[in-house]
């Protein structure tokens, strides 16, 4: 590596730090882990669980964001000594210069966007839906595909899942599903994920091979904790057992412990029937129902994303991203207009590049 091409490269270095050490306060999260240090080692931390575990998870996110900056913090100082030692005339190590650059660059891409999540919902786990749209095996097909990939994106993050509600298409693929993803600020990142998402490939299903358009929904709410308080009146709400869908087996619940509640003032609809006791699936669904009346309030309350209404519409033919396949490749978000001619890559759930170009833009449409 030539002198000037690494100046160059710690200039570009430079506006980037400098841009991310205005943007994050350190300090702040420092103090912030210590406070919930303090939290932890009350008598009565472990009294509520659910309370407990979301304190540490906002912990372990606050140190894991502090341990990133302080990583960023030593590669700029690094490739700064190497540019004055190169000026000396000392020998530049190229490909570990190289290779300091590029994850300076991939870290400082990861906490652009934990700064972008400042909403105060943005910390909360996520629940995502999946729904095929018409077109039977075909779009049931790829609202599993779509399901895979957000379980892919989640083991990427490090994030946990966990299936509440599941039911197989009639040939391949699935009808419906249900998908908590837990980790810090997951609802953050994953909430640029709602929408209606449309597949071009040749068909697998297709004795003739031809090309073939398909439709599935992705709806993200927000799994609200206990800071959030909302209301739900028992006589608005209509609940009814089932027995679960299987496989069959020695493991199939013969028991009607799935629950379907429908909330009859605003027509929401929930089920869940993952767990084998009609309390547990019970208690998952009235917290999925909780999250969609938060989620509703929100766009009441704040015009949530206004700007991409137009997109938003559980409607197809107002799709958000296409992942076309054939006659060629590529993956384009029509929100942002970013675009990936790598579709296999995306599909293997690496998302971050869309869902940073999409709450950049939604911070800068505020």
């Amino acid at each position: 590596m030539l002198l000037d091409e690494l100046k160059k490269e710690f200039y570009e270095l430079t506006n980037e730090f400098k841009k991310l050490n205005n943007n994050i306060d350190i300090s702040k999260k420092k103090n912030r882990v210590k406070s919930l240090e303090q939290l932890t080692l009350s008598s009565d931390f472990w009294l509520d669980p659910n309370k407990a575990q979301g304190i540490i998870q906002e912990m372990n996110g606050e140190n894991e964001l502090i341990d990133k900056f302080n990583r960023v913090k030593d590669i700029y100082e690094t490739i700064d000594l190497t540019v004055t030692l190169a000026e000396e005339g000392e020998i530049i190590n190229e490909p570990e210069t190289k290779a300091l650059i590029k994850e300076f660059y991939q870290i400082n891409e990861e906490l652009t966007l934990n700064i972008l999540l400042n909403e105060e919902y943005d910390k909360f786990n996520a629940i995502i839906e999946f729904h095929p749209g018409a077109g039977g095996t075909e779009s049931q097909d790829w609202a599993q595909m779509l399901f895979r990939m957000y379980l892919r994106y989640a083991d990427r993050k490090d994030f946990k899942t966990k299936i509440l509600d599941y039911i197989d298409g009639d040939e391949a693929g699935l009808k419906s599903a249900t998908v908590l993803i837990t980790g810090p600020y997951a609802y953050g990142y994953l909430k640029a994920e709602s929408g209606v998402h449309r597949l071009v490939r040749i068909s697998p299903f297709d004795s003739s091979s031809r090309r073939h358009t398909s439709f599935a929904s992705v709806t993200v709410i927000p799994e609200i904790d206990e800071s959030i308080q909302i209301d739900i009146n028992e006589e608005d709400l209509r609940i009814d057992t089932f027995r679960s869908s299987g496989k069959g087996g020695q493991g199939v619940n013969t028991t009607d412990s799935a629950v379907r509640i429908t909330h009859i003032p605003t027509g929401i609809v929930v089920s869940c029937q993952n767990e084998r006791s009609q309390i547990q699936n019970r208690e998952i669904a009235l917290r999925v129902l909780k999250g969609k009346l938060y989620n509703l309030e929100l766009e009441k309350k704040h015009d949530y994303l206004e700007s991409f209404n137009e997109y938003k519409a559980n409607a197809f033919g107002s799709q958000i991203r296409s992942y076309v396949f054939h006659p060629y490749t590529m993956v384009k978000d029509h929100r942002t207009n970013f675009e990936t001619g790598n579709g296999d890559r995306v599909l293997d759930g690496d998302l971050d590049p869309f869902i940073l170009a999409y709450l950049v833009k939604s911070k800068r449409d505020v």
